[in-house]
């Protein structure tokens, strides 16, 4: 039976939004590829919600990615506010599923910065009963420790939870652990999946 929701946080309850963010500053489309290339597309990206570095080495690491657009770089992530959105849904849905009686929990690969910066935007974490950001642990997703250390910090069994998280194998990785999983691909798919799983029916 399962008694906990465990979410992802980005682009599940709340968007990450770094194309329109980085759309923002009026770039052309050159330095935007450029920009994405240096920092969110690059897999030094995951030094952000590792948690080990700096913010100057951070900066310094996607600089060294493309030192052409340091200047770009740099104002880009002065003020990192605006890279997530606020989902209306988040509390609302959270609250209704502990209505229910389900215990609900976080699993998410999130900056230090983004965290203290975003905090309007992540206003439904108080309404969680507990979680793990990925910087605060020094340890990412999908390495199977982050999600045993959830289990073991809040003595949940892996067995009696569904994770939901944007990206395949982040939820492979769960299942793996004796989680349920859910990919997130929309709202209504992803309510509709869980309370198949929910309600004990089997997803086709």
């Amino acid at each position: 039976m399962v008694r906990n929701v465990v979410f992802d946080i980005g682009n599940v309850l709340a968007g990450f939004c770094w194309q329109e963010f980085y759309k923002s500053f009026g770039y052309s489309e050159e330095i935007f590829g450029k920009l994405a290339d240096a920092t969110v597309r690059s897999p030094f990206w995951n030094e952000m919600d590792r948690g080990k570095l700096s913010d100057e080495q951070l900066l310094e690491g996607f600089i060294a990615n493309d030192p052409s657009i340091e200047k770009e770089i740099r104002e880009a992530f002065a003020d990192i506010r605006s890279m997530i959105l606020r989902y209306d849904y988040a509390i609302p849905w959270i609250q209704e599923l502990k209505g229910r009686g389900y215990g609900i929990y976080v699993i998410s690969n999130f900056a230090r910065r983004a965290h203290e910066q975003c905090m309007d935007a992540l206003d439904f974490l108080k309404e969680t009963d507990g979680g793990i950001l990925s910087y605060q642990v020094k340890m990412i997703k999908p390495s199977p420790e982050i999600y045993q250390l959830l289990c073991s910090k809040y003595n949940l069994k892996p067995e009696e939870c569904v994770f939901i998280d944007d990206t395949e194998k982040n939820v492979e990785a769960a299942v793996r652990e004796g989680m349920k999983g859910i990919v997130f691909h929309s709202l209504e798919q992803t309510k509709k999946e869980l309370d198949e799983i929910l309600s004990g029916i089997d997803p086709v």
